[in-house]
């Protein structure tokens, strides 16, 4: 069952939105060789509180923390640890907020340090295009499908991979509500849900260099990573529907 979103619910997890933006803005810049993920988190965890937000992760049973932190082939989920980031390291930064009993969602993937890597850097702009032209389709009387699409073909086209296990949702009281937001076309466009107004999505490109499939990390019960192990990225907005077409609410 989607639950849409009435213009005051929207507008309060526009103002959580900012707040996880404020949040991130301080974060990212701390990325560095030597830094530790479970210094990130801590530090994020601080900021969100400080701006009156909470930590939208920590409502998932049995998750501790404020990030999740993939690093090169893990692609979602990744706990924060004591592990130092490294010159050159792919880091992916997934960062929740709960404001007034909503929840918005984000994610960015970055290089560590200064090292001009173009394979790595076209890799993570293919991301982020991906994620613009899947928000260009989120727009009333379209459908899910049409996200979907847009996304699937701006990985393909670019000869990488899309994860395919891994999607993108509705959220809103819960940070994983229904639909979910596929990054490829599983059905005829038109079997796909309609996009109404109201529509609150995290529209989640999750993808990878070399395969589509997915498996559990053997140490611990959370992190996922590509099969082959090579590199995965992900790109994360929260996209309300107002009016007639999509907004990035963070």
């Amino acid at each position: 069952m989607i639950n849409l979103k009435t213009r005051e619910e929207i507008e309060i997890m526009k103002q959580g939105g900012k707040i996880l933006q404020k949040t991130i803005a301080k974060v990212l810049p701390l990325v560095k060789p030597g830094v530790t993920t479970s210094y990130l988190d801590k530090t994020a965890e601080s900021i969100l509180k400080e701006y009156g937000g909470e930590p939208s992760f920590r409502s998932v049973s049995g998750y501790q923390w404020t990030l999740c932190t993939p690093i090169n082939e893990q692609a979602v989920h990744t706990p924060p640890s004591n592990r130092a980031l490294r010159e050159g390291e792919l880091l992916t930064i997934d960062i929740g907020v709960l404001y007034r009993g909503y929840h918005t969602d984000y994610a960015t993937s970055l290089v560590v340090g200064t090292v001009h890597k173009p394979k790595l850097e076209a890799f993570l702009q293919t991301g982020r295009q991906a994620l613009a032209k899947g928000i260009a389709q989120a727009r009333v009387n379209n459908h899910l499908g049409h996200i979907s699409q847009a996304i699937e073909k701006e990985i393909y086209a670019k000869h990488f991979f899309v994860l395919k296990d891994l999607t993108g949702h509705g959220i809103g009281r819960q940070l994983h509500e229904d639909p979910f937001v596929f990054n490829y076309l599983d059905r005829p466009i038109e079997k796909t849900e309609r996009i109404c107004e109201g529509l609150v999505i995290a529209i989640e490109v999750i993808y990878s260099m070399g395969s589509e499939e997915i498996v559990y990390e053997k140490r611990g019960e959370w992190s996922i990573k590509t099969s082959d192990s090579g590199l995965s990225a992900c790109f994360e907005h929260t996209v309300a529907i107002i009016g007639d077409k999509g907004y990035i609410l963070a």
